[in-house]
């Protein structure tokens, strides 16, 4: 090798080593790998860095609140939308629920059989500090929760940090901006820019991950010993699985009864699922996903309702990843869950899912409110899962993207404004594939 040629071979590694050290991924495996090594070697020391996870999760939690407000605010308003389209806002949301719901349930079912979680005997108090409340002091079942709902004060439910009532009063928030149209266009502009605002903080937050990835993964080692590290591989596994299971099981069947072919689909946005890959984010793709579907025949009305509203109500690999996440969480700290108990974690998933919009980092915050909602699995116990929910992140993104671009194929085709045949042409390669 030539003086030239090791010059340049020594540049392209620096290139290379700077493209990676400059991603937050990156320093998420470092530090997990940092942190698991320090809880191993000195279980003590990996204790005392506790501290870091906690604060990491009341970043976290600081944020909930008020994403998830304004979120169901947006989604709410942008009824006007709906309105002008009538049958295909309807149809786009009936789809939306029940593929939510589909793949909440898969999650549930793949976590209660395969047991992920099982056999860590974590005690809660370990985690939190404190003892978990007591179930008389707590509203539990249906009857309790639905009497819990209703706040008594607007701001005490955001004090409180009570994501039900929180809402609640987002409901009744977004449904008087509808009514209001054009009077309310003002404060909707405003509440878009909040929005913005809110998941930058959620943003900066996320670059504290690493190191409460590494007080969260130092603490679990060192606590609990090197069976959490097998019992968290055992999550990732089943939710990468499970995530498989659903896009080429039932995905792939919804395509083909509109006929379509999955793989093909996968084909022919093979760059934007890359760049989502990349970026763990379905945001980066959206204008570009939008023409495609339109040059394969979808109709663009429908594209362009069915899209955006699916970033926020649609979100397949979200819903797994959350039903999984918390009955992992459950079984790892002994918590019992009932049919009734994982009916109603169900049901409040259905609403709080919908609060992941395509932003890294914002199915950690879901996943909070969540478990502050129903309240039978401590919030703290999301400690257990910082340090590998950046690994998640790929297979939820791509689900998700996946999931809206099936929806969009299937709206368009019940609201029989699909061309199958220009689709056919696009996908098999007769035409231009790229935008």
């Amino acid at each position: 090798m030539t003086a030239v040629q090791r010059g340049s071979a020594s540049s392209g590694l620096r290139s290379r080593w700077r493209t990676v050290s400059r991603q937050l991924y990156f320093w998420v495996l470092v530090a997990v790998l940092a942190g698991a090594l320090l809880g191993l070697v000195a279980p003590g020391v990996g204790e005392a860095f506790k501290p870091a996870g906690d604060i990491f999760i009341s970043l976290i939690k600081m944020i909930i609140t008020p994403i998830v407000f304004v979120t169901v605010v947006l989604g709410i308003s942008s009824a006007t939308s709906l309105r002008k389209v009538g049958r295909v806002g309807v149809k786009a949301l009936v789809y939306f629920q029940c593929m939510t719901l589909l793949a909440l349930t898969l999650g549930l079912v793949v976590a209660d059989v395969f047991q992920p979680g099982a056999g860590l005997d974590i005690d809660p108090a370990t985690l939190s500090g404190q003892e978990v409340p007591a179930t008389d002091e707590t509203p539990s079942g249906m009857g309790g929760l639905l009497e819990s709902v209703v706040p008594d004060s607007v701001v005490g439910a955001f004090a409180d940090g009570n994501i039900l009532q929180v809402l609640v009063f987002a409901i009744l928030f977004g449904v008087a901006l509808t009514l209001l149209g054009e009077r309310g266009a003002t404060l909707r502009t405003g509440l878009e820019s909040l929005q913005h605002v809110f998941f930058t903080i959620l943003r900066v937050v996320m670059y504290f991950a690493p190191v409460g990835a590494f007080g969260a993964v130092a603490f679990t080692t060192g606590k609990y010993g090197a069976e959490t590290l097998g019992r968290l591989g055992a999550l990732m596994a089943c939710f990468y699985v499970t995530c498989v299971l659903f896009v080429f099981g039932v995905l792939a069947l919804v395509l083909r009864l509109c006929g379509v072919s999955l793989w093909r689909l996968l084909r022919y946005f093979r760059q934007e699922l890359l760049v989502v890959l990349a970026t763990t984010s379905t945001e980066t793709v959206l204008p570009q996903s939008m023409e495609k579907l339109r040059r394969m025949g979808c109709g663009r009305s429908v594209v362009n309702l069915t899209i955006p509203s699916g970033y926020s109500f649609n979100l397949d690999g979200a819903a797994i990843y959350l039903t999984m996440t918390s009955l992992f969480i459950a079984q790892a700290l002994d918590i019992d869950l009932s049919l009734g108990d994982q009916i109603l974690l169900l049901g409040v998933l259905v609403i709080s899912a919908k609060g992941g919009a395509g932003v890294t980092g914002a199915a950690l915050a879901v996943l909070a409110a969540t478990l502050s909602a129903v309240h039978t699995i401590p919030v703290a116990g999301i400690a257990l899962i910082i340090g590998i929910d950046r690994f998640m992140n790929e297979a939820r993104a791509l689900t998700n993207l996946v999931g809206n671009l099936g929806a969009t194929i299937v709206v368009s085709r019940w609201e029989r404004d699909f061309d199958v045949q220009q689709a056919r042409s696009v996908l098999s390669g007769a035409q231009p594939r790229e935008v």
